[in-house]
């Protein structure tokens, strides 16, 4: 059963247990999917038939190995695509995510290895998230989430959630982007060098830092 449908529902599983552990429930990937839980349900159901998930009547979906293999793939042609919109026709990084879903649908295997060595093989996004490499493996290292992190904590800017463009222009006109170093004054607050700066709202739960 290959279709974009299909990769949609396998690439939401699979981001929702990416930055945190508890698997999603049927009534979470309605509401990410934006689509009736009876369609869902008929989906997951047809899903799990496949062989690439696994889910029992009113409780959470988890991906198969092989489920994880096939989102893995889906993801690094998304990741690998907003990677070289960014580095090679300069758009900003809250301009790729739309054009991404559209190109990685697209795309030949053979012109994805082209881009993934024009690019040097990159490991992350411009967003911070890590592109799966050939195998399905990603390297990450520890992290925290900024509004889970303590008063004090230091690290770098490691990742910045793409599921808002507003967001992001937001973040980046605060002075913050993947790879800045910042202390926790707060939730609402960070120290960026010698600058105290304010988070937009609803910012520290879109960052994350390494721990």
């Amino acid at each position: 059963m290959a279709s974009p449908a299909v990769d949609d529902y396998l690439k939401t599983i699979y981001h929702h247990t990416e930055w945190q552990n508890d698997p999603i429930t049927p009534s979470q990937l309605a509401s990410v999917l934006g689509l009736a839980p009876s369609s869902v349900t008929e989906m997951v159901r047809k899903l799990a038939a496949q062989g690439l998930v696994s889910h029992r009547p009113y409780g959470p979906i988890t991906l198969t190995d092989a489920g994880r293999r096939r989102a893995a793939s889906i993801i690094r042609r998304h990741r690998l695509i907003e990677t070289w919109l960014v580095r090679e026709f300069g758009y900003a990084w809250d301009e790729v995510h739309d054009e991404a879903e559209v190109l990685e649908h697209a795309v030949s295997d053979r012109l994805l290895d082209g881009i993934d060595t024009l690019l040097g093989h990159p490991r992350f996004d411009p967003h911070g998230d890590a592109i799966p490499d050939a195998d399905g493996d990603v390297d990450r290292g520890p992290f925290v989430l900024l509004a889970e992190a303590s008063p004090g904590h230091t690290g770098e800017v490691i990742r910045v959630s793409d599921r808002d463009p507003e967001l992001l222009r937001a973040v980046e006109a605060v002075g913050m982007h993947v790879g800045t170093r910042a202390t926790v004054q707060d939730a609402a607050r960070v120290r960026i060098g010698e600058a105290e700066v304010a988070l937009p709202e609803g910012a520290a739960s879109g960052i994350w830092l390494s721990a």
